[in-house]
């Protein structure tokens, strides 16, 4: 039927995006103010949850703000497996990028209340939110194309380019409102931004067509009111652990974080043990799930790392580095848009290297080189901080100099390992195991946000160098595991 083709095949002219569908301009600019929003926010969540209060903060000590930002950005890409399926069996992808972006808005407008309790329930709602609209959104990207159109990535390069505007701009805005003027100026920054995203998507929806209306496949009767039933049930046994927990005086910061760093992991472990065990899935598919097993711990190790930016890195922003320039002193979140206008710059020469290489350089080895480039960064790093033993404040070069390897890390690994996501999936799970990438970027920044206490305890330049090393070690020890590995794959590259 003409009405469940793509938006590409059945418009035969009129405006276009840069040569493609003009739905794709509606969810480029969605996409680019929620993540405006999202790294607007995070690049002031750490220095304002550890601002004295006399100063308008929280005063919580670094230990706890930088456990509490991982497991932040952990529950973000967590809420992404449920999001996804409540739009695939629920509601479809386009009524769940609208939720998510109102839920993502109203938190970040409570998050602007000055009050103390207002930055964690606003957290919450841009959680939940985020899980709504994050994967769906990039399904609608995808259903604008025919899917052996030649336009499709290149759509989705364009879609990705919105991402890194969004997050270069954001730490810019929000981070002199909130350094500057007021913390929770800084947050409002980020809801009005999250509110032109919403809006646009309302008007821009006419454009949409057929993409994402109706769930990929619904649950009907009495299956969705089994299934609504169970949400339910789930949603009130979480509401009385978490009443037995104040009852009992554990609802403190760091028990809900703890508490939330276990179930991360232990999901993960189930989510893997209930794809190795089923015995629906081929012998092949059952080997190239235990090379993905690898690659997943690579990936979370080096998410472990990489997303300490927005906690331990700006945290020594703030209080290490020289940032006056001709007598204006920048903020320290100012720092936080290197990455993403490095990824910019990047991505396109990363691609090249990557088709030039073709299959001589396999997918364990790519995965190697991150997290080499990945350890290499924090090296510079212990450099950085052994500069700044005594109190002398050095120069924000070293920190951009780490950005900019840590960047060519994640160019190494990430994309790849979308990539190889996608060609390793068991058939039965082809639609799940989008989900099961986010989970490692959510156990990775999980356990990464309780390592990061120890940057409070240890003495810098021992913090940076130890985990650098780390990192270095298991990226030569995947190299010499590659060939292990890449038998795993069964003939994937």
């Amino acid at each position: 039927m003409s009405g469940d083709a793509p938006v590409d095949a059945r418009r035969p002219g009129g405006k276009t995006f840069f040569g493609h569908p003009r739905a794709l301009s509606t969810l480029f600019l969605t996409e680019m103010w929620e993540r405006f929003s999202f790294y607007g926010m995070r690049a002031i969540l750490v220095l304002y949850l550890t601002a004295a209060v006399a100063e308008d903060g929280l005063g919580l000590r670094e230990s706890t703000a930088s456990a509490v930002y991982g497991t932040y950005n952990a529950m973000v890409y967590l809420m992404a497996l449920p999001g996804g399926w409540i739009a695939d069996r629920l509601i479809g992808a386009r009524r769940s990028v609208l939720a998510g972006g109102v839920v993502i808005a109203a938190g970040h407008y409570v998050m602007a209340i000055p009050t103390r309790w207002s930055v964690f329930a606003g957290m919450t709602l841009i959680v939940l939110g985020t899980g709504l609209l994050k994967p769906n959104i990039s399904t609608m990207v995808g259903d604008l194309y025919d899917r052996d159109s030649p336009r499709r990535d290149a759509g989705f390069s364009l879609f990705y380019m919105g991402i890194n505007l969004g997050a270069f701009i954001a730490p810019l805005v929000c981070g002199f409102l909130g350094e500057k003027i007021n913390w929770h100026l800084g947050f409002g920054a980020a809801a009005i931004g999250m509110t032109f995203g919403v809006l646009q998507y309302v008007l821009g929806r006419r454009h949409l067509g057929d993409a994402g209306a109706r769930p990929a496949d619904p649950l009907l009767g009495a299956d969705r009111r089994r299934a609504l039933r169970r949400i339910g049930i789930g949603v009130l046994v979480l509401a009385l652990v978490l009443a037995a927990l104040a009852v009992a005086g554990l609802f403190t910061v760091n028990s809900v974080v703890n508490l939330l760093t276990v179930a991360t992991v232990v999901i993960t472990i189930g989510y893997f043990a209930r794809i190795l065990t089923d015995q629906e899935i081929s012998g092949t598919e059952r080997l190239r799930m235990k090379a993905y097993l690898w690659l997943f711990v690579f990936a979370a190790s080096f998410w472990l790392i990489y997303d300490q930016a927005g906690s331990v890195l700006n945290i020594f922003a703030a209080d290490n580095t020289d940032r006056d320039v001709l007598g204006f002193t920048f903020p320290a979140s100012w720092l936080q848009s290197v990455n993403p206008i490095l990824i910019i710059i990047g991505a396109p020469l990363a691609a090249w290297l990557w088709l030039r290489l073709g299959h001589r350089v396999s997918t364990p080895v790519k995965f190697a080189v991150g997290l080499v480039l990945n350890g290499l960064s924090f090296v510079l790093m212990a450099a950085a901080a052994q500069a700044a033993v005594g109190g002398d404040l050095v120069s924000p070069w070293w920190l951009i100099a780490v950005y900019a390897i840590q960047v060519a890390g994640e160019l190494s690994l990430s994309p790849v390992g979308l990539s190889a996501t996608t060609k390793l999936a068991p058939v039965k799970y082809a639609s799940q195991m989008m989900g099961l990438w986010f989970l490692a970027t959510a156990v990775g920044d999980a356990i990464g946000g309780q390592v990061a206490r120890l940057a409070e305890t240890w003495p810098e330049p021992t913090y940076f160098l130890t985990f650098g090393l780390a990192s270095v070690a298991l990226g030569l020890g995947a190299m010499m595991a590659g060939r292990h590995v890449s038998r795993l794959m069964a003939g994937i590259h």
